[in-house]
């Protein structure tokens, strides 16, 4: 699957931004401190993503979760 690939339902990030493809997701990691990006939950969401984007299927939803994951863990979310 491309890396355009919508989710399903958007992930949001704050009341303004939402993350609406597996590209906007991982470009919205790449934007996170170093520090940030190896934290574990990052590391999932990113495992996540790149298995979406190779395979599609169940793993897009998968994506999704782990990203809300990882911004509830980090305390991203507004």
């Amino acid at each position: 699957m491309p890396w355009s690939t919508a989710f399903d339902d958007p992930v949001r990030v704050s009341n303004k931004r939402k993350l609406l493809t597996l590209q906007e997701a991982a470009d919205y990691i790449m934007q996170l401190p170093e520090d940030a990006q190896h934290e574990a939950h990052w590391q999932t969401a990113i495992e996540t993503l790149i298995n979406a984007a190779e395979t599609g299927g169940g793993w897009v939803m998968f994506a999704r979760i782990a990203m809300l994951r990882a911004l509830n863990a980090d305390g991203r979310r507004g």
